[in-house]
């Protein structure tokens, strides 16, 4: 499972028990939103409009006290078959192990 760190905007992977606590995204998308790929190179990304929603989720995340967030636009590597498939068979155990969901 892959985070965003709330304090830099970088992702960070987690693998089995040792998940920290975090908040998760539930949103609609736009045509801009961030992907997978965006997120290696900020500098692009703040030039599409799905960025302030990527940033305000971050910051208000960070105001709950919490240093991880997960939006599935962001942290699943669509270019992957067996990443989304795997994704999309955790997904709910996901939302369920979230400290918090944002809307």
């Amino acid at each position: 499972m892959r985070l965003v760190d709330t304090k830099n905007l970088k992702l960070e992977e987690f693998v089995g028990d040792n998940v920290p606590k975090y908040a998760i995204l539930s949103h609609t998308w736009d045509s801009e939103e961030l992907s997978f790929s965006d997120t290696s190179n900020l500098d692009e990304a703040m030039r599409k409009s799905g960025f302030a929603k990527f940033e305000s989720s971050c910051a208000k995340v960070y105001k709950l006290g919490l240093e991880w967030l997960w939006i599935d636009t962001c942290c699943i590597d669509r270019s992957s078959s067996a990443e989304l498939s795997e994704a999309i068979n955790s997904m709910h155990r996901w939302y369920q192990a979230s400290e918090v969901c944002l809307a």
